[in-house]
C-alpha cells in the first residue's frame, strides 16, 4: 500500500479521507455507543475497562490523558482516582462522543478535575512529559498513522509514565470461526435493529481483522520507544491491552 493511501475496513482509501469516513461512523453511532458495546459484548467491555483501570494504577495527584475516550468510562473513574489534586483531560477526534463524554460526567457529578478536547491521536498538543498515564480503549485500530500516534504519545508522557491501549486483537484459533460469524452476521444486524446503521458494525468487523496483532503491536511500541511493553489477553484473545512506558 502506498503512503497516498490506507485501509478504512476492507476498503483500501486515500489516506487523506480515513479521518472523515471514520468521523461519519462515529457522528452515526454516538449516541447508542454505550448500549451498542453493551449488547455487542454482553457487558464484557464494563470489565476490561475496569481492568484497564485496575491495571493503570493513578494515584491522587496524577495527570491522566484518556485518548479517544468517547463516552468518557475510563475518565470518569480516573478523575476519582486523582482526585481534586490531579487532572483528566478527556479528549477524543470525534465532537459528537465528545458531547456524549460530558453529559455523562456531568450525570455522574464529575467536575473540577476533568477537561474536555478535542484532539488528534496523531498530533498531541500537549507539552512534552505532561501526563502521569495515557489510556486509548477501542481507538487505536481508528487512526489512520499509528505510528505518528505512538510516537506522539510517548512525547507528552513523563519519565516513568506508561502508556495503555485497550484493543480488539487476535484471539486464538479455537474460537475464531465462531467469533468471524458473530462479527460479520450478528453485530451488523444488531447495528441496524439498535443504531439503524448496518453499516458502521461492518466496518467495526473488518477494522479489526485489519488492526495489527498481539505480537505485531507489541514491536510497533518499541519501534516508538517504549520500553518494557508487554500485553495481557482478554477473553481468549479477542481483547487485548498493551502497556509500555517512557523510561
Amino acid at each position: 500500500m502506498s503512503d497516498n493511501s490506507t485501509h478504512f475496513g476492507y476498503k483500501t482509501v486515500p489516506t487523506g479521507d480515513k479521518a472523515n469516513l471514520v468521523r461519519d461512523v462515529f457522528d452515526s453511532v454516538a449516541t447508542r455507543y454505550d448500549l451498542m458495546n453493551d449488547l455487542m459484548s454482553a457487558g464484557l467491555h464494563r470489565l476490561w475497562k475496569r481492568y484497564t483501570i485496575d491495571q493503570a494504577a493513578v494515584r491522587p495527584g496524577q495527570v491522566v490523558l484518556d485518548l479517544a475516550g468517547g463516552t468518557g468510562d475510563l475518565a470518569r473513574e480516573f478523575a476519582r482516582k486523582v482526585g481534586k489534586d490531579g487532572h483528566v483531560i478527556l479528549a477524543d477526534i470525534n465532537a459528537a462522543m465528545l458531547q456524549q463524554g460530558r453529559r455523562r460526567l456531568v450525570d455522574a457529578g464529575i467536575a473540577g478535575n476533568v477537561t474536555i478536547a478535542q484532539v488528534d491521536a496523531q498530533a498531541l498538543p500537549f507539552e512534552d512529559s505532561t501526563f502521569d498515564c495515557i489510556t486509548m480503549a477501542f481507538g487505536l485500530r481508528n487512526v489512520t498513522d499509528k505510528e505518528a500516534a505512538l510516537a506522539s504519545m510517548l512525547r507528552v508522557l513523563k519519565p516513568g509514565g506508561k502508556a495503555m491501549i485497550l484493543e480488539f486483537s487476535s484471539p486464538n484459533k479455537a474460537i475464531k470461526p465462531a467469533y468471524d460469524i458473530y462479527s460479520f452476521k450478528v453485530l451488523p444486524t444488531l447495528g441496524k435493529l439498535v443504531a439503524g446503521d448496518a453499516d458502521s458494525y461492518q466496518y467495526l468487523a473488518e477494522s479489526i481483522r485489519m488492526h495489527p496483532d498481539q505480537e505485531t503491536l507489541k514491536s510497533m511500541m518499541e519501534s516508538a520507544g517504549f520500553e518494557r511493553c508487554r500485553y495481557h489477553n482478554l477473553a481468549a484473545g479477542i481483547v487485548a491491552l498493551h502497556i509500555g512506558y517512557r523510561i
